[in-house]
């Protein structure tokens, strides 16, 4: 009886985009039954909006939707960084399909193509293990050190370096250092999350600043963080000031690339066997220094004082 007092798994949600009312409710009466929760989208958008708000564990798509065909809806979700790979689409089709339209959809990145009426039995059999597969994928991930969108460390994969590296400088008497580092781009509020792009130059930034011996990673959706042995305080502005020089290069070039505000705070100890904080919290109070107000573009800000440098 193991598992007995273990909460139960959420019934798996489905999506049925389709504006055809009979197939729908078809789906719909094979799927309650058996266990699956579904919402129903009536259109492409109504879709893609339905997908964003309540991420469903499976999307079964109509091929031949109102306002966009099923292939190029698939299309764009498989093109939306916000969209996870993991989940499953499946297409349907209310009459045959050629060889072309089913090598289209699997282009597109549908998992499985069904002409309706459906095999009621082999559908149940099929989306249990496209769920199953989706949340060991998620569950994967999730326990993972590297974040999917950079391949830098996640905020996990940096705790456990800072870990190790606290530890480490602890038995050397050794430095250590924190530089935390956001940008502000315009029209982006203050905690959403930064255009792909953005966030992809950013983490380019911290790789080419830091050092083989560094850690580097995502704290959040606009934050990252480099931790670096052997770096007192004066090594920390260094390297947050070298950091925001190269983002004020990088907006002189005329290269396409998005133009950002650029903000580094950081926590550093000379001796981090003496140190107040574990090198976790280290990772905290170099993120909260760039909080505080904001005075001109690119600046480093200290997690101990008032100093501030600023980058012309």
């Amino acid at each position: 009886m193991a598992g007995k007092n273990a909460p139960e798994a959420s019934p798996p949600l489905v999506l049925l985009a389709s504006d055809q009312e009979w197939s729908t409710r078809s789906l719909d009466s094979v799927l309650g039954p058996h266990g699956f929760a579904s919402v129903r989208a009536y259109t492409g958008g109504q879709a893609l909006d339905l997908i964003r708000r309540t991420h469903p564990d499976v999307v079964i798509i109509d091929a031949g939707m109102p306002d966009i065909s099923g292939v190029d809806l698939c299309q764009q979700l498989r093109d939306d960084p916000e969209f996870p790979s993991s989940t499953p689409v499946v297409m349907t089709t209310a009459g045959p399909a050629s060889r072309s339209q089913r090598l289209d959809a699997y282009r597109a990145g549908v998992w499985e193509y069904l002409s309706l009426p459906v095999d009621a039995e082999a559908l149940l059999l099929k989306l249990s293990a496209f769920v199953r597969a989706k949340r060991e994928i998620d569950r994967s991930r999730g326990e993972s050190l590297l974040d999917a969108s950079t391949g830098l460390y996640n905020v996990r994969g940096l705790a456990r370096r800072a870990r190790e590296m606290g530890a480490e400088a602890s038995r050397r008497h050794a430095p250590l250092a924190c530089v935390a580092i956001t940008a502000r781009v315009e029209g982006v509020t203050d905690g959403d999350d930064l255009p792909p792009r953005v966030a992809e130059e950013l983490g380019d930034l911290c790789r080419r600043s830091a050092r083989a011996s560094d850690a580097v990673g995502r704290l959040g959706r606009s934050d990252f963080a480099i931790i670096a042995p052997m770096t007192d305080d004066a090594g920390a502005v260094r390297l947050a000031e070298r950091l925001c020089e190269g983002a004020a290069l990088n907006a002189l070039q005329d290269n396409g690339a998005v133009r950002f505000e650029l903000r580094a705070g950081y926590c550093a100890f000379s001796d981090f066997s003496q140190s107040p904080v574990d090198a976790v919290e280290m990772l905290l109070r170099a993120s909260t220094a760039l909080r505080q107000p904001r005075t001109g573009e690119h600046q480093v800000i200290s997690a101990y004082q008032d100093t501030r440098a600023t980058v012309s």
